[in-house]
């Protein structure tokens, strides 16, 4: 019985990546690649050349530099345009981190970040020692939680590594929300299904960057293939910075990285 059910899901999942790759599903995998994208050069070498359901010989990692982002919230705006975010939900967002000469540690995060960091915090009662800001996204696990809880298979892992949620089949009893230990996932209140961000899986598929890799004025966040040496996000995770995840000892194995995580926010 467990094997049918499990057939039948994989026939959907297949279905599905089709559909997405055709541009005739909406969803958490909204659909809104601008007219004549195609025609905008390729970003991501050798994506156009893929054929079938999913990406052969490629392994995609996230890095974010911590060391060079400055809390614009380009990255924020353009995520929310990209995939119509309901405003007070995120798919991605700016955490400011404060550290004053006491080492006390300051967060936060208002609007997501959105608006940017346009002004200095005037509520720390000693000198400020240290500012500085994380993005935060889908860590998009090689050992995701919120797979393993999802009991209707509505959130699952791609053979090509991208954790998606079907939302046709989600039913929005939010086990993937509280499984998820970094905290990326909301139930969508217009869409009333399990949402986050997909590191636009649907503009990778067309070998475009994601949205807010795009619009970074500093190149904080780097998106692309490790598997291929001639990558630059081959180059950072083999150079002696420092680099690193979040919560290592949850055992999710996550594929964004970070340069210049502080032990503040680890």
């Amino acid at each position: 019985m467990m094997d049918a059910i499990q057939s039948e899901i994989s026939r959907d999942r297949r279905a599905f990546i089709k559909k997405v790759l055709g541009g005739t599903i909406a969803g958490s995998l909204l659909l809104v690649i601008p007219a004549g994208a195609m025609d905008v050069p390729e970003q991501i070498p050798g994506m156009r050349e893929q054929e079938g359901p999913f990406i052969k010989g490629k392994k995609f990692v996230f890095i974010v530099d911590i060391t060079r982002c400055i809390g614009c919230g380009s990255c924020c705006v353009a995520d929310k345009n990209e995939y119509q975010v309901p405003d007070g939900n995120y798919r991605t967002w700016v955490e400011r981190y404060v550290i004053d000469d006491h080492d006390n540690v300051y967060v936060d995060s208002p609007n997501g970040g959105l608006d940017g960091y346009q002004k200095p915090r005037t509520d720390i009662p000693h000198p400020v020692r240290d500012t500085f800001f994380v993005p935060k996204l889908c860590n998009m696990c090689e050992k995701p939680s919120c797979v393993q809880v999802c009991p209707v298979g509505a959130t699952y892992q791609t053979k090509d590594g991208f954790v998606l949620i079907d939302q046709k089949r989600c039913v929005a009893c939010s086990y993937c929300v509280q499984a998820c230990p970094y905290s990326v996932r909301f139930i969508n209140p217009k869409t009333k299904t399990a949402d986050k961000c997909t590191w636009c899986y649907h503009r990778v598929r067309k070998g475009l960057l994601p949205a807010c890799v795009n619009v970074c004025p500093v190149q904080a966040r780097k998106f692309g293939d490790v598997n291929d040496r001639n990558s630059e996000v081959y180059k950072i995770l083999h150079q002696p910075h420092v680099v690193s995840v979040l919560k290592p000892g949850m055992g999710n194995k996550p594929s964004l990285h970070y340069v210049g995580l502080r032990r503040e926010v680890v």
